[in-house]
């Protein structure tokens, strides 16, 4: 599973979402909106942070700490 952490190079959020991430074992990659202009067109994405799977947008703003629970671990 490729986990990819879609973010602006300002967002606030990336550290606890990566503390998050690291807490529940979920391996993931971060790639910076300003960097990706044709992943942010293609997704119509106007807003950080996101999370895509697999090359598909799954979260569009930051999930709590039990949504990624409940996505990544059922």
């Amino acid at each position: 599973m490729h986990v990819q952490l879609l973010v602006t190079h300002s967002d606030a959020c990336l550290s606890i979402l990566k503390r998050d991430l690291e807490n529940i074992g979920v391996n993931y990659c971060v790639d910076y909106m300003e960097d990706n202009p044709d992943i942010v067109e293609s997704n119509q994405i106007s807003q950080s942070p996101n999370i895509l799977i697999n090359g598909s947008l799954i979260f569009t703003e930051q999930p709590t700490l039990d949504e990624l629970r409940i996505f990544f671990l059922g």
